[in-house]
């Protein structure tokens, strides 16, 4: 089987877990999304989850459980949480990973983490007794990234951060290396949608006419990347030519917010999240029309790897916040 992750952050958007000099729950989650990018530059299939709707402890550990374990054979079952000691403090603390079954990946993962971050390695820990590393299906590991009450860890992990989503991937995929970094916008979101989507573009869609363009690209030579080597044969318009496996999205741009030449820009590209995945995605087009319903259109090759269907919700966000 090939390497499959799922990967969630620890407590949820209700139960913030332990909060200090860092919310646990909240830099969980940027861990998990990070790392999820990292594995995905290495090849590897990633689910991620955030529990969004718990309000008990109880109902949060089942919940995430349930989550993991609906989700088909796997490879590994991960779950990102930050720990927490008695009162703040100035020392560093360090870094663990509890496991059920696999001592050995639960040291190397912590070590890794360690030195990529600077940080204290405190090694393996026996996870039988956690919820989470007791109950779920496939070989589980729980990641404690540093103490949220610690200065000095929270300082190195703030400063190591992506080096310390890197190590993580690179640990469990078994790969290591240079790797493309998240794209750095070096921007606040400027667009921001939530609802409905569809899918457009490509030979196969009749729903286009065979001269119909696009609304800020105007030549193949624009966004080579977005587009078939050849026009589709009986067809002139760019919108026929998108090539459908490349992912791009349509939305209802503000054209005073993000200009036209920042959206055809290839450096900058939107997050596209539904069914727990994510991918960036680049802008190709204004759309759909308000009378839809829908607030994405996106291509055919984006629906098939986020796992959805026409109508299904999705999220963009752009810029990428990473």
């Amino acid at each position: 089987m090939p390497l499959r992750i799922v990967i969630s952050s620890g407590h949820g958007a209700k139960i913030s877990g332990a909060v200090d000099i860092i919310d646990e729950h909240d830099e969980a989650v940027r861990v998990v999304d990070r790392t999820a990018y990292y594995l995905r530059q290495f090849g590897v299939e990633v689910v991620t989850y955030e529990d969004t709707v718990s309000t008990t402890q109880d109902e949060n550990l089942e919940r995430i459980v349930d989550f993991h374990n609906s989700q088909g054979p796997h490879t590994y079952d991960i779950s990102v949480h930050f720990n927490s000691s008695n009162g703040t403090t100035s020392k560093p603390i360090g870094t663990e990973v509890f496991h059920y079954s696999d001592e050995e990946l639960a040291a190397e993962v912590s070590q890794a983490i360690a030195d990529a971050g600077d940080l204290i390695d405190r090694g393996a820990k026996d996870g039988t007794g956690l919820y989470f590393c007791r109950n779920t299906s496939e070989k589980a590991l729980l990641l404690e990234i540093c103490f949220v009450n610690s200065q000095a860890d929270c300082d190195l992990y703030e400063r190591n951060f992506d080096l310390i989503c890197q190590a993580i991937a690179e640990t469990l995929s078994g790969e290591e290396g240079a790797v493309p970094q998240p794209p750095d916008t070096g921007s606040e979101v400027l667009a921001h949608f939530k609802g409905k989507c569809s899918f457009f573009g490509g030979p196969e869609d009749t729903g286009v006419s065979s001269s119909e363009g696009l609304a800020f690209l105007y030549n193949y030579e624009d966004a080579m990347h977005l587009f078939l080597p050849e026009q589709p044969s009986g067809t002139s318009g760019l919108a026929r030519r998108l090539n459908p496996g490349v992912f791009y999205v349509a939305c209802r741009w503000d054209y005073s917010v993000t200009d036209k030449d920042m959206l055809g820009r290839p450096s900058v590209q939107a997050l596209v999240r539904a069914n727990n995945r994510e991918f960036l995605a680049w802008p190709a087009d204004w759309g759909p029309h308000e009378d839809t319903g829908r607030v994405a259109d996106i291509s055919p090759g984006l629906m098939e790897a986020l796992g959805i269907e026409t109508d299904d919700e999705v999220e963009v966000i752009y810029p990428s916040p990473w």
